[in-house]
């Protein structure tokens, strides 16, 4: 990187950090609860797949 565009980063990165704020309590537990809905979901779509691969791999 030359220095032109490190100091434009690093002032990217303060005006980023200028803006953001600590979450409440409510949005953190939003926040865990969409995030364990989806890695749950992710979670029974692998099973399902698996669970069906075997099915008609014992068919087959």
């Amino acid at each position: 990187m030359s220095g032109k565009k490190l100091r434009q980063f690093i002032s990217e990165c303060r005006r980023v950090l200028k803006v953001t704020r600590k979450p409440t309590r409510e949005e953190l537990a939003l926040l865990i609860k969409v995030t364990g809905a989806g890695i749950s979901l992710l979670g029974l779509i692998g099973f399902t797949l698996t669970m069906l691969s075997l099915i008609i791999q014992r068919i087959v």
